[in-house]
């Protein structure tokens, strides 16, 4: 009886052991990587509810792109930090204050993981936020309010808040030029690998079942290519 027991709890052990050996994974996100029950804090805007409330075949969190790749690579979920309709810098729609759930204001609330997937850039581009010029020290406080040194306020501070960490930043297609070339110049200067995501299918805007199958897949072969070159 006593073997049994020593036994049970030797398999319990491995059992933990193995779970907490997993990477973890956190998302900074907009609407894209929002789904009803899985946010934090879970006050966040929704966009992707269980009970569909806009034109979309996403139903379920196992349709969505992050709960796809976390599932498949054998990770776990850390924390999903997501706010529909949020821009990086502090201007959102309508030149409107959005400092209450920029990813600027968000990203020191991503708890401890292995792995952080920014996907953002997508309201910058739609809201037509000032673009700013690029500066990478120094910031004042109006800066923030500017899409590239915003940008490059977020990347630096996440460098240095998020040490041994790999970050991963997400591009969505369709975006206007001059955010797609502010994206890229500013995660070359950090170092900060950018996924530019192609022909995403959408439904209302946003990602479909397919569309997040895509950004799934296009995740996974971009890290697959970075392993392989190394």
């Amino acid at each position: 009886m006593r073997k049994c027991y020593v036994l049970l709890l030797l398999v319990l052990c491995a059992g933990f052991c193995m779970a907490q050996s997993r990477k973890s994974v956190s998302i900074l996100g907009d609407s894209y990587s929002t789904f009803e029950g899985y946010l934090q804090p879970d006050t966040n805007y929704v966009w992707y509810n269980i009970v569909p409330k806009r034109k979309t075949d996403v139903t379920s969190v196992k349709q969505t792109w992050w709960h796809k790749f976390i599932k498949e690579n054998g990770y776990r979920l850390c924390v999903n930090n997501s706010f529909s309709g949020s821009t990086i810098c502090h201007t959102g729609y309508r030149e409107a204050d959005y400092s209450d759930r920029s990813f600027i204001t968000r990203m020191d609330k991503l708890g401890c993981p292995d792995i952080i997937f920014i996907f953002g850039a997508t309201n910058d581009s739609w809201a037509g936020v000032p673009l700013g010029e690029y500066r990478y020290a120094d910031w004042t406080k109006a800066d923030l309010y500017r899409f590239r040194p915003g940008m490059a306020y977020m990347l630096e501070q996440m460098i240095e808040r998020y040490p041994n960490v790999e970050l991963y930043f997400l591009l969505n297609s369709g975006l206007k030029e001059e955010i797609n070339e502010s994206v890229r110049t500013i995660c070359k200067y950090y170092g900060v690998d950018c996924i530019e995501l192609q022909d995403i299918d959408t439904l209302s805007g946003h990602p479909s079942v397919k569309g997040m199958e895509q950004i799934c897949e296009q995740i996974k072969q971009f890290i697959k290519n970075k392993a392989e070159t190394k």
